[in-house]
């Protein structure tokens, strides 16, 4: 534009002095060719001006993923995107804060199709692996489906949960995602023509390349129904490490009324110190599946016995409830919970958020622990019933709401190892190691007994509790590895090393002495 503009101030000038001394029709002439000249000079920069802000604006609407990933570190959760933004914002306020990748170009081997099985954060992690399976088949993946059937019936879509537009953009530069089949092939999936199967639990990239990509590029299109742990823990090529924690830690975002609902119950807590959140996995479901009845009566004995045998997927049915507890495979119960957090030192002045489903027993069951504890709080307690009017029946979204919470808490306690314990552990490690007191049950449930049966005093009992947990609250550790036996090894998801910054250094964290 510089350019242009300056030879055209070049010409009015010649043209003025012409003008000046020839006069007559020659004039004339002249001074229609400076009309013309100024004409196609607005021309010119009214188009560039134009093209300039068209430019602008597609980079604003398009551009909502990548900016934060490339100045601050993937975003993981709600506050840290927000202060990634307005950094970039202050920087240059006249430019987009984020660009969008670019899209990867490569041969589709064809399509893969994934069915989610289990809970929320089974489906997560199981999301992670398929993301990245299909990038490393350089096939396209089709937006994955989501567990309806499973004990909590949950009818939510993918769409429900996450942000799908967010997960399309913000991966382009690594995989191809499509919300649905071409119409061809979708006609073809409707009718029954597609070849689908499990793939094998804890495989290595290489069974995908060598065992399902001919499959994909036989049929085209690959269903495979059953995700979860469907990829190893170890032994995996970098990249393929890195490429997990992306989708988890960045591209899986949940929806803008999950993550503002969570703000809002994280500022709510806030209001009145700091709080801890307890992943109480005291529910009916866990309790019928694992068959730990410990404090259950006899009529919860065999309510908890006939659900274990209704869902023929739940494949133990004889358990031996007091074995089980005794090598650490059951959840602590409430009042197991209580004595616990009191020999830990935790100050009973703070907030005790409930992440959790419906307490088995209900407040029977919760007594001691309130007792102990009176400052608990559930979302429910917490929220309006009509702010949670839409979650009802939606036992995923509820999730979501929890598992923003747990990841904004001060510590974070889960009676039980499973999958939301251990997925929220990783994401809080990736968020500067905060801490996380993994409860180590075996040991435990025999220091309960001591101390119930007065072996041991209090005294004893709260100095073996603490010393034994000195090293488990989320500290940097590598993670153990069993080779052939992946179910007994540290899960990926809880400790991604591949993918942290250690800090040996790190604050201390603790809520009242720990």
């Amino acid at each position: 534009m510089c350019s242009i503009e300056g030879k055209g101030k070049g010409k009015m000038r010649g043209i003025r002095m012409g003008a000046t001394k020839g006069g007559g029709g020659g004039g004339v002439e002249r001074v229609e060719k400076l009309k013309s000249s100024r004409t196609k000079l607005w021309m010119i920069r009214a188009t560039t001006s134009v093209l300039l802000w068209t430019c602008i604006v597609q980079l604003t609407a398009l551009g909502d993923t990548w900016g934060p990933h490339l100045l601050k570190g993937w975003p993981s959760c709600f506050s840290h995107q927000d202060s990634s933004v307005s950094v970039v914002e202050d920087k240059v306020p006249s430019v987009p804060a984020r660009v969008l990748p670019p899209k990867r170009v490569y041969k589709n081997n064809g399509y893969l199709m994934v069915s989610c099985n289990g809970g929320l954060n089974q489906m997560r992690a199981a999301i992670c692996d398929m993301v990245t399976i299909a990038r490393y088949l350089n096939v396209t993946l089709i937006v994955p489906e989501l567990d309806k059937t499973s004990f909590w019936s949950d009818p939510s879509e993918f769409q429900d949960i996450f942000d799908v537009d967010h997960f399309l953009m913000s991966l382009r530069d690594e995989v191809r995602i499509l919300k649905e089949l071409p119409s061809r092939l979708k006609r073809r999936v409707e009718m029954g023509m597609v070849y689908s199967m499990p793939p094998i639990s804890w495989s290595d990239i290489s069974y995908y390349h060598n065992q399902i990509l001919p499959l994909i590029k036989k049929y085209k299109v690959v269903h495979l129904n059953k995700t979860d742990t469907r990829l190893a823990n170890n032994g995996q090529p970098l990249d393929i490490q890195k490429l997990r924690c992306r989708v988890n830690f960045s591209a899986l975002r949940f929806t803008s009324q999950i993550e503002e609902l969570g703000k809002r119950v994280v500022k709510l807590l806030r209001q009145n110190g700091p709080f801890i959140v307890l992943h109480l996995r005291y529910e009916m479901d866990m309790l019928a599946f694992s068959g730990c009845t410990q404090g259950c009566n006899s009529e919860e004995v065999e309510e908890l016995t006939r659900m274990r045998y209704a869902y023929p997927w739940w494949k133990e049915k004889i358990i031996n409830s007091d074995l089980k507890r005794k090598d650490g495979f059951c959840p602590l119960t409430p009042e197991e919970t209580a004595l616990i957090l009191r020999a830990l030192d935790i100050d009973n002045s703070y907030q005790i958020y409930i992440a959790a489903g419906e307490i088995y027993g209900g407040q029977r069951r919760m007594a001691t622990l309130a007792a102990a504890y009176p400052k608990l709080v559930r979302k429910e307690t917490l929220l309006e019933p009509s702010d949670l009017g839409f979650f009802q029946n939606h036992s995923s979204q509820m999730a979501a709401l929890d598992y923003l919470v747990s990841l904004e808490s001060d510590i974070f306690i889960p009676t039980y190892d499973g999958n939301m314990a251990k997925v929220v552990e990783g994401h809080r490690r990736f968020l500067g190691f905060k801490q996380t007191i993994l409860l180590e049950r075996r040991l435990l449930v025999d220091l309960i007994d001591q101390y119930n049966s007065g072996t041991l005093s209090w005294y004893e009992f709260s100095d073996a509790v603490k010393e034994s947990h000195e090293s488990r609250k989320g500290q940097p550790t590598q993670r153990l590895v069993i080779p052939d036996r992946p179910k007994e090894e540290d899960y990926f998801y809880a400790n991604p090393e591949e993918c942290l910054q250690p800090s040996y250094s790190q604050l201390d964290l603790s809520v009242g002495g720990l």
